[in-house]
């Protein structure tokens, strides 16, 4: 048993559970790279003011959940807790809106960190894949991200999780619902934490998940009964897209997501499989957010897909993924001899793109034979002195258990006719 332990809160990938993960990754960035998305990465830690300023300075990822520290130099650091904002910076840093062609279509991946109470679902380290397109205000983009993530999850075979969609207006509509939001939650009775969010950022409140809190909501001003002409036709225009590509999506009057960044559409991915932590994935537009950090106006939108609690969902759901193969053929030398060509043999076999692996350590043949078992190789190649000497090595069929010899010079191309 090691000394060391992974922190609280986070987890180790290991094989062969970590192929889900993978496999995830891919299935969700697959139709982003088929969409005109390109890949971007960013470091794992940021400037703190450039998640104080777009994530906000009242959520409580800036409060309470970021790992911050101190260089020797002076500078104040943060683990990134989100993906947008770094993902938005570093597309100013490049000037890539200045390429002339907007929107700008990033997609991305990583790891990323925030101090919570670990629960199932909830990690203080955890994987996402995100997409954001930067610089276009079109409810058509609203719509594409949102049916892209909706065929992703597809793809991996999830069916019971559902869309909450939502409209935060903008900067001409929000600050009427703002106050008449105030001055009904200051009539509530909140704890001081509360009421403090409530002159900072009062639609923060309707995020609450406490049932005392929700209780209270009941009668709550309703954004849409504040929307502006121009956000109403907006929000109409991507609910009626989404209905025409055959996604289903549900109205959610009380959806805030917990960023202060978002303007206009809200959406969140939830999964009712997973007990209290149901968000899988989430986002919306966030039109004002380049102008925070330093940027010019640049209206964008994207979202953030948690790659383990899709994997949670997935097991929820009893959704077994039809993973490839890590090893396709097994190598069992019987000699020093055999050693050398048979390795020689499987050389050629990855360069011409077949998975395989090799018995290494000089092992017998029963203990090497349990190797190839394990491997889940469909074929094994077995050869000692005497095959070798008749220039051939045996090929046995894991599954049938068929075995027969086959010319050397014939090993690779024989394997890709049988494998496909």
């Amino acid at each position: 048993m090691s000394t060391f332990q992974a922190p609280k809160g986070t987890y180790d990938l290991t094989p062969p559970d970590s192929a889900k993960f993978l496999a995830v990754r891919e299935a969700i960035a697959a139709p982003l790279r088929d969409s005109g998305y390109g890949y971007i990465e960013t470091p794992g830690f940021e400037d703190v003011e450039l998640f104080a300023r777009g994530v906000g300075e009242s959520t409580d990822i800036v409060t309470k959940e970021m790992y911050t520290l101190t260089t020797k130099g002076g500078s104040r650091l943060a683990l990134r807790p989100e993906g947008t904002a770094s993902v938005l910076r570093a597309a100013l840093e490049a000037n890539l809106h200045k390429a002339g062609n907007l929107p700008v279509k990033l997609w991305y991946s990583g790891s990323y960190y925030r101090y919570e109470r670990p629960q199932k679902g909830r990690y203080r380290h955890f994987s996402q894949v995100g997409a954001e397109a930067i610089g276009t205000e079109d409810p058509v983009l609203d719509a594409e991200l949102i049916i892209l993530a909706d065929q992703a999850y597809r793809s991996l075979g999830l069916r019971r999780f559902r869309i909450l969609l939502n409209s935060l207006g903008d900067k001409e509509c929000r600050p009427v619902y703002r106050e008449a939001l105030q001055t009904f939650l200051r009539d509530l009775d909140l704890d001081e934490e509360t009421r403090r969010r409530i002159e900072i950022n009062p639609l923060r409140v309707l995020d609450d998940k406490r049932a005392d809190v929700q209780k209270q909501l009941t009668d709550a001003p309703k954004l849409r009964d504040y929307l502006c002409d121009a956000c109403r036709a907006y929000h109409e225009e991507v609910r009626a897209l989404l209905t025409s590509a055959g996604v289903v999506f549900e109205d959610d009057e009380k959806l805030v997501r917990g960023l202060d960044y978002y303007t206009r559409t809200t959406f969140e991915f939830v999964h009712d499989g997973l007990g209290s932590q149901s968000a899988v994935g989430g986002g919306g537009r966030y039109d004002g957010l380049s102008e925070m950090i330093g940027g010019p106006a640049l209206p964008s939108v994207g979202w953030a897909l948690g790659v383990d609690r899709t994997v949670l969902a997935l097991e929820a759901e009893g959704v077994e993924l039809d993973l490839p193969a890590t090893t396709s053929v097994y190598a069992v030398p019987l000699g020093d001899e055999a050693r050398r060509v048979l390795f020689g043999v499987v050389t050629e076999l990855r360069r011409a793109g077949i998975a395989a692996d090799f018995a290494f350590g000089g092992r017998g043949l029963k203990g090497a034979m349990k190797s190839a078992n394990r491997s889940g190789a469909r074929y094994t190649l077995v050869a000692g002195q005497r095959d070798l000497a008749e220039g051939v090595v045996q090929l046995k069929d894991m599954e049938s258990g068929e075995q027969g010899p086959v010319p050397l010079a014939d090993v690779a191309a024989e394997l890709t006719k049988r494998l496909g």
